[in-house]
């Protein structure tokens, strides 16, 4: 048993010896690599933080394009214009959307040209930081969205609060700005929904008429009027004409 224990002690001994030796000859002759942990150097700080920032406003873009943009009233006008037809589904939402995307970026153009010129295009090449980057971005989306927004919805949110209108709409703070657009764009849109709604109502209300005359109760004048309903829209060129008028909205 003694002997057992003695192998195993001598065992341990040359196990440790091998292992200085193979240290100390790495040491001697070897440059071994390693890693250096250093606090407060190499990428700054600040400039993640700006990076954190800059991809919150681009997961926040949907939001701006939506809200900030004329593809309120531009969706709502086409949607409106597609109860009035009464076709349901037709056309389908996603090409009413891609249709509504594509002019709001023709209505847009102008804007987002200057949006470039003063904040992207200077930030991308490190004129200004993204402080001002921001900065400029809100001063040109803010620029645009008072020339739509109306006086009686700016005066509604300061009613809430408590606060007296400015005088002059630089002194409106984008918060207030932002939801009183929204509300502008959107009645904006019902205008245009409505009058639209009037030519195909008149349609629906003479088939209707002319049912109940011949007799046919039980007839649905809405299945009736959608061919005429069509043919009209269709010999009046209503495409043209409903983008037409929700570009001119926006001159």
């Amino acid at each position: 048993m003694n002997l057992k224990k003695r192998n195993i002690f001598k065992f341990i001994l040359a196990l440790v010896a091998g292992l200085s030796s193979a240290a100390l000859f790495a040491q001697t002759n070897m440059n071994v690599p390693g890693v250096a942990i250093n606090f407060g150097q190499g990428v700054n700080f600040v400039d993640t933080l700006q990076v954190l920032v800059l991809f919150t406003v681009l997961s926040m873009a949907p939001s701006f394009i939506i809200l900030c943009t004329s593809f309120t009233r531009i969706i709502v006008v086409l949607s409106f214009m597609r109860q009035a037809i009464g076709t349901q589904n037709m056309p389908p939402n996603q090409l009413l959307i891609g249709f509504a995307l594509f002019l709001s970026i023709f209505v847009m153009a102008p804007t987002g040209q200057r949006l470039y010129d003063r904040a992207i295009n200077p930030y991308i090449k490190e004129q200004i930081t993204t402080q001002q980057a921001l900065l400029e971005m809100e001063q040109t989306l803010r620029g645009f969205m008072v020339k739509y927004v109306r006086k009686n919805d700016l005066q509604l949110f300061y009613d809430v609060t408590g606060k007296k209108l400015p005088n002059t709409i630089k002194d409106v703070p984008t918060h207030f700005v932002i939801p009183a657009f929204i509300i502008s764009e959107l009645k904006t849109a019902f205008q245009i929904g409505f009058l639209l709604y009037i030519p195909f109502l008149i349609l629906d209300m003479v088939v209707a008429s002319i049912l109940m005359a011949m007799g046919m109760m039980m007839l649905p004048p809405v299945v009736i009027s959608l061919p005429f309903k069509i043919l009209l829209f269709v010999l009046v060129d209503g495409w043209n004409l409903i983008t037409g008028s929700i570009l001119r909205s926006f001159s």
